[in-house]
């Protein structure tokens, strides 16, 4: 779930005059965070919190963090430098690291920053409320993992926007060499099938049309009676909902059963993101990724015959230990032969923990890496420019999720397939508009909405 966005949009909380403290959440990383995030917020509501608009009007600041690249990290602990004037000006605020970055720096993050007030895992979100009372007295640290929390029974109180994120699967069990999951979220666990179906009916009588399912390795889901596929459809059949997405499959577990349950499901969108990492099988072995390019690009070649209009989105890292440059001349070919929609490239990041730390040498230099990434991004822009130009003429049903930044009386919204399209209209947010393409940019569809006759 390498999907990268940073969410601090306050959420409504209980009425500020029977609230026993206000938090502000900011939210750093994939939509697993942000999905936490909201989690959180319902155990703080529900103790009697409320949400402050701004660090500056909270009695706690809470970042919800990510550790999968050591950036993320350094953007962090950037912000918590910045937030550290709001201390010194009131030394009763509660300042604290949740999440990923959390367990994975777990003491040493209270070392480096003595004014941080509490760190706090993702399998901790229980006792939030209680750690935050209790370390206005002393600093708490809760980073244990647990392998039978999934949160069941907890309802989030969901941001601002058109989609209702269902976590279904916590922990990951793939132990790819370069990924700190495993270390900081734990083992697999998948959430019963009945709590997520009922989460989905909650998210539906909220108003959502929208359900992406959340999970590390989303497709490997099992409650021990129902698979990924029989869950796909079980929510798909849930009233009200519209739309359903997963993030993020793993291309060792994508089974005929769910290719067809994809295919044939009209409320399951004709779009995946299909993480590949490398274009070599020599450098996925290294990585442990389970897979061989050629099983990558068969698993391509079947979902695109059995759904013709799929639109695929990856995950490339670059500069992966040992990698030569013939190792990257592949991913450049897999890019090229498999045309991506976009995908979300990076640097590798060696990080702390990961089996790439302890036992693959850093062999690529970063200056190479950089090299790589830019021929690589090029590469990629191009086939988006070229994939998006497709759709010019073409008719999409958008759901629009608000106002565009540029153009008066302009509204954005997400197709089917994932794209962005912007288009002139007075049209709220958590509507569908059939939507003719008229240009397009290599993020962006533009068009016009189709009027009925």
């Amino acid at each position: 779930m390498d999907t990268v966005l940073v969410d601090i949009a306050p959420v409504d909380g209980l009425d500020p005059e029977s609230s026993v403290g206000s938090v502000f959440i900011e939210t750093y990383g994939c939509q697993m965070n942000v999905s936490d995030s909201e989690l959180m917020r319902r155990v703080l509501n529900d103790a009697g919190f409320s949400t402050a608009t701004s660090p500056e009007e909270a009695d706690v600041v809470l970042l919800n963090t990510c550790a999968i690249r050591e950036h993320a990290e350094d953007r962090v602990i950037g912000r918590l430098g910045q937030l550290r004037h709001l201390k010194i000006r009131n030394p009763d605020l509660v300042l604290g690291v949740c999440g990923c970055m959390a367990k994975h720096m777990s003491e040493k993050l209270m070392d480096r920053l003595p004014y941080v007030d509490l760190v706090m895992g993702p399998d901790s979100y229980r006792d939030l409320a209680d750690l935050v009372i209790q370390s206005k007295n002393e600093p708490s640290l809760s980073v244990r993992l647990d392998r039978t929390e999934h949160y069941d029974g907890v309802d989030p109180v969901r941001s601002d926007g058109v989609t209702a994120w269902i976590t279904v699967q916590r922990g990951c069990d793939k132990f790819c060499t370069f990924c700190v999951v495993p270390y900081v979220r734990g083992r697999e666990r998948s959430v019963r099938a009945d709590e997520i179906v009922r989460q989905v009916e909650v998210a539906a009588e909220e108003g959502y049309r929208d359900v992406t399912l959340l999970g590390q390795t989303v497709n490997s889901y099992t409650d021990g009676a129902c698979d990924f596929s029989e869950l796909l459809r079980r929510v798909a059949r849930v009233p009200g909902i519209d739309r359903v997405r997963f993030t993020s499959p793993h291309p060792s577990d994508f089974s005929e059963r769910l290719i067809t349950t994809v295919a044939e499901v009209d409320e399951l969108c004709k779009f995946i993101h299909l993480p590949v990492q490398s274009g070599s099988t020599r450098v996925l072995e290294r990585m442990q990724r389970t897979y061989t390019r050629e099983s990558y690009l068969d698993l391509v070649d079947r979902l695109r015959d059995a759904i013709p209009n799929l639109a695929l989105s990856t995950d490339v890292i670059v500069g992966f230990p040992g990698e030569t440059a013939d190792d990257f001349g592949e991913t450049l070919d897999l890019v090229r032969h498999v045309r991506f929609d976009f995908a979300f490239m990076f640097k590798y990041s060696d990080r702390e923990g990961t089996i790439a730390h302890r036992e693959i040498p850093d062999t690529v230099s970063e200056a190479e890496k950089g090299i790589r990434l830019t021929s690589l991004i090029d590469l990629q822009s191009r086939i988006s420019a070229e994939v998006n130009g497709s759709y010019v003429g073409r008719v999409l049903n958008v759901l629009v999720e608000g106002r565009a930044r540029k153009g008066e009386g302009r509204v954005f919204g997400k197709s089917d397939g994932f794209k962005t399209v912007v288009f002139t209209s007075e049209t709220e947010p958590n509507t569908f508009v059939p939507v003719r393409i008229t240009s397009a940019t290599q993020k962006t569809l533009m068009g016009e909405a189709v009027v009925a006759r």
